[in-house]
């Protein structure tokens, strides 16, 4: 799983039979202190997830199976909204004060 916030949305017109009807959203990974910062990643928005918002994506084989099925190619799914992060040992995101 990841934590990261919603940066913008994806539009394909022409995708796959069993991508219609899905909500791309484009989410960028939160970076956290002492943490590699991970690129943007295209993910299914399973619960209306808006730009700006805060979310928990799984990934692989978990993110397939949230939305019912195997066999699509999807590599992530939002499956959340995050209200709040408390981290211990003094971690803070980035872009937050200390």
């Amino acid at each position: 799983m990841l934590i990261g916030k919603v940066i913008g949305n994806v539009w394909a017109t022409r995708k796959m039979d069993g991508l219609n009807g899905c909500k791309l959203m484009v989410v960028d990974p939160i970076e956290y202190r002492g943490r590699a910062r991970a690129y943007p990643v295209v993910a299914v928005d399973q619960i209306g997830a808006g730009v700006g918002e805060t979310v928990l994506v799984v990934s692989g084989s978990s993110a397939r199976i949230s939305i019912g099925s195997g066999a699509l190619p999807i590599d992530h799914v939002i499956v959340g909204v995050v209200d709040e992060v408390d981290l211990v040992d003094g971690f803070v995101p980035s872009g937050t004060p200390d």
